[in-house]
């Protein structure tokens, strides 16, 4: 399973409406997720600086890139282009996050 970690921001005064938007996501932009082979997907915004901090669980990195070929993840980017940094083809300005530090459970 690959970990993968963000970040982007949200506009000043959208912080609201993001979080709107987002409870619930559509059922098939969650039904694509789930088909790509996410296990866990979080979001949280720092509400001082507009900055969101993203998580996810995937099985492999190639599945997590082709969800943003799917309609429904353009459409998404679309939908939310009006309150967040977007790139030209919509989608999010987003930059990976380097993983420093990892406590997984086990067995003691």
């Amino acid at each position: 399973m690959t970990r993968k970690a963000f970040r982007m921001s949200v506009d000043p005064g959208q912080h609201a409406e993001y979080e709107r938007r987002h409870r619930p996501i559509w059922r098939e932009l969650q039904d694509v997720l789930l088909a790509h082979g996410v296990h866990s997907y979080s979001i949280f915004l720092d509400d001082a600086t507009g900055d969101l901090f993203g998580y996810v669980e995937v099985d492999d990195e190639a599945q997590w890139t082709a969800v943003a070929e799917t309609d429904v993840c353009r459409r998404w980017w679309r939908f939310m282009r009006d309150v967040m940094p977007a790139n030209r083809d919509d989608s999010p300005v987003s930059r990976d996050l380097r993983e420093v530090f990892h406590l997984a459970a086990g067995p003691r």
